[in-house]
């Protein structure tokens, strides 16, 4: 192994949180890749609601108790809850009985059981409480949270700034869709991340070049099955039904500062209405893109990230 200067390029894809993990750095040595894949495995055994022995499940499982969380832990809920704040409800990761409840109760492809839920298992109140000092939480009775995207959008923002505080030049951690680089990219250029066109196999509808900056999208045509009543369910729920949305978008795609909060405003760019996307990205300092069945519609800002094709992260 290479001891990592800044034209050395290592990677790695390795299946986590229910996902594939593609972790690239630039100038470090290649040992940082399994530092890097030690890191996203105890998160998921932190925050993964598949692990009844998680924190995320114990934490669920003891609803309307207060129960101490690790560093990580408290961190990734303050954003849970900052990130429901500061969309007026429209992210609401305090859904799980939703998402349950929906057809999606067990890791695709993993024999666990339907997670269970207490009751009663109610939705919508989109809050925690939070000690600092004693570094606890406490979820209202009834309510359950689902880390979701969110958890792997973190996770990505963890381990890039590991990477970096590891003496890499530039990082590229992408968690199932969620993407946060760091630095330069392979060939001291930027980043460049090929969004994919959910109506054709194969397309792209381009690519985004970034030096320090995350990409995440949200989908419908991921993750999803056939309900009980013959119709097509998928996990995006919307919090004003609390039932998969109904909806012609396909996918969202936002850029932002960090992954955690690329993620939670791709799901508000999924639901938003086509003249409201602008209005309601711009106030979060984002930009996006969505693709509908029957055409593409993106913010002011959008084609300032755009560049010719290259290789992607």
């Amino acid at each position: 192994m290479s001891s990592g200067d800044a034209r050395d390029t290592h990677e790695y894809s390795f299946a986590v949180m229910g996902s594939e993990a593609h972790v690239i750095v630039v100038g470090a040595p290649e040992s940082v890749l399994d530092d890097a894949r030690a890191r996203l495995d105890d998160l998921e055994a932190r925050w993964s609601r598949f692990r009844p022995d998680s924190e995320v499940s114990r934490l669920n499982a003891c609803a309307g108790e207060w129960m101490d969380v690790g560093d990580e832990t408290f961190a990734l809920l303050e954003r849970a809850q900052l990130a429901h704040e500061r969309t007026a409800g429209r992210f609401d990761p305090f859904r799980l009985h939703d998402v349950v409840r929906a057809g999606y109760g067990t890791a695709p492809g993993v024999p666990l059981p339907a997670t269970e839920l207490p009751d009663p298992a109610v939705d919508g109140i989109g809050h925690v409480e939070l000690d600092d000092v004693r570094r606890a939480a406490r979820l209202p009775p009834g309510v359950g949270f689902d880390p979701g995207g969110l958890g792997k959008g973190f996770a990505a923002d963890l381990v890039a700034e590991q990477l970096v505080a590891a003496g890499a030049h530039g990082a590229c951690v992408n968690v199932g869709g969620d993407l946060r680089v760091i630095g330069s990219g392979p060939g001291d250029g930027p980043w460049v991340v090929a969004i994919d066109d959910p109506r054709t196999d194969g397309a792209t509808v381009g690519a985004l070049h970034l030096s320090d900056g995350a990409v995440a999208t949200s989908s419908r045509c991921r993750r999803r099955w056939t309900d009980a009543d013959g119709r097509e369910a998928h996990h995006l729920i919307d919090p004003a039904t609390g039932a998969p949305a109904r909806t012609e978008v396909l996918a969202a795609t936002v850029v932002a500062a960090e992954a955690w909060q690329a993620e939670s405003l791709s799901k508000v760019a999924f639901l938003a209405p086509a003249d409201q996307l602008d209005e309601l990205l711009a106030a979060a300092g984002a930009d996006g893109l969505v693709v509908r069945t029957d055409g593409l519609t993106t913010t002011s800002g959008w084609s300032r990230f755009l560049g010719p094709a290259g290789p992607t992260g």
